[in-house]
């Protein structure tokens, strides 16, 4: 049987496949874009065309597919847009799904992945729910412009703390879950890297690798956000999003430091100096 990945050209969803491919499982790749993923993966993955907000892409991309990992996209900010595509995978009998989920969600309702988790759960869908921190990604994605081109760290977070982990060990992570899906049936596992930092330390880190002075500025929530909707023009919601998560991260959330990492796969996650090295390019001007 084979085993969709859904969100299979972004970050995590990219290095799941590589990692399953690397297990000699059978993959199929989801998106809406499905050149793109050909043009990604080669005749090594079965490309389809998945769409959250089209039910007539379920079907198809379920076809012989007895296992699911499962992202939510950025852009839909609402839990329900993913209980129709939920509803499909009980249909298909489908014998495991790893959610994407958030670290602590858990004990928080705020964000989306609360509830997605909890339907999961509701429909009697076999789970392992992955919580990982915050994406290292995020740092060399959608904040490094600020990096390269102010040297500052723009990001609503004071002096909360944050466990890191690259999207990498994300990836091995879910597909160990999916390739022995009967060992880790019902279960969750909140993974991190292996340090807690807060983002002066970041800073330090970027100051370290670029050679340059990197400065965190600890912009408040409406600040940032505006900035981000006005400025950079990212979509509002998505943005909405993202507020509410660094609104968690200074509740303490995201600052605990587990060995679910390596109790899964036998392995150390990266540090973000390893990490920033490694993505030098993201934070050069």
């Amino acid at each position: 049987m084979k085993i969709l990945v859904t969100g299979a050209s972004g970050n995590v969803g990219s290095y799941v496949v590589k990692e399953l491919l690397n297990m000699d499982e059978i993959v199929v790749a989801g998106g809406t874009k499905t050149q793109k993923l050909i043009n990604k993966f080669g005749s090594k993955v079965e490309a389809v065309l998945f769409d959250f907000t089209d039910e007539t892409t379920f079907d198809n991309a379920l076809k012989d597919v007895d296992r699911v990992f499962l992202m939510r996209p950025p852009h839909l900010g609402k839990p329900e847009d993913l209980y129709p595509f939920i509803d499909a995978m009980k249909r298909h009998n489908i014998k495991l799904v790893s959610f994407l989920s958030l670290m602590g969600v858990e004990n928080n309702t705020i964000p989306p992945h609360h509830k997605i988790e909890k339907y999961i759960e509701k429909m009697d869908i076999s789970y392992a729910h992955v919580r990982p921190g915050f994406f290292m990604q995020n740092i060399s994605g959608v904040h490094s412009v600020e990096i390269r081109e102010k040297d500052e760290i723009f990001i609503p977070a004071g002096k909360s703390k944050t466990s890191f982990i690259d999207a990498k060990d994300i990836g091995l992570s879910v597909a160990t879950l999916l390739h022995e899906h009967v060992k880790y049936k019902n279960t969750a596992h909140t993974i991190t890297g292996p340090h807690a930092l807060d983002y002066y330390q970041v800073a330090e880190t970027l100051s370290k690798v670029t050679g340059r002075k990197i400065t965190y500025t600890k912009p408040g929530f409406l600040k940032y956000r505006r900035y981000y909707i006005n400025k950079r023009g990212l979509d509002k919601t998505y943005v909405n999003v993202t507020v509410a998560l660094y609104f968690m991260t200074r509740m303490g959330t995201a600052k605990d430091v587990t060995n679910e990492f390596y109790k899964l796969t036998g392995k150390k996650p990266q540090t973000l100096e390893e990490f920033a090295r490694d993505n030098l390019q993201s934070f050069v001007k």
